[in-house]
């Protein structure tokens, strides 16, 4: 069977960065929160729009996850580079992350911030789409 593509949607507000992700059929997998667009800052922005490869991954902090590397636009695993560990986990709002993706089933608002509800059963989720391939990510504007 071949790799997955898939492509997250965004659009970019002040406040965070918000995305429906999308398999090659066009049907949405998940919805996605990250922090806003600060001109690719460590730890402060999202990263980049471009292709990325994204695998299963096990985080000391995060547990099974998704890692996204793409070295040609400064993302890699474990460096040097600009932005290391870049992943999609388990998170509901802009406020828990650092520059990662948050996955989710829907949009919604938690502790009066934006975010997304469900993440943990959409990461379960996305993590049994990627199984063991290695899946490419496509991120644009919308």
């Amino acid at each position: 069977m071949p790799a997955q593509t898939l492509t997250l949607y965004r659009r970019y507000f002040p406040h965070g960065t918000f995305g429906e992700l999308k398999d090659a059929g066009g049907n949405t997998v998940a919805v996605t929160t990250e922090c806003p667009w600060l001109n690719n800052q460590k730890g402060k922005s999202c990263i980049p729009e471009g292709i990325y490869q994204i695998q299963r991954h096990q985080s000391p902090s995060k547990g099974v996850c998704l890692a996204i590397i793409a070295p040609t636009l400064g993302v890699t695993l474990y460096g040097p580079s600009q932005r290391t560990h870049c992943l999609i986990h388990v998170a509901n709002r802009v406020s828990e992350l650092q520059g990662c993706i948050a996955p989710g089933e829907s949009f919604g608002v938690l502790a009066k911030e934006w975010g997304v509800l469900q993440s943990r059963n959409t990461l379960e989720q996305l993590l049994a789409l990627v199984g063991e391939q290695v899946c490419t990510l496509v991120i644009r504007g919308q």
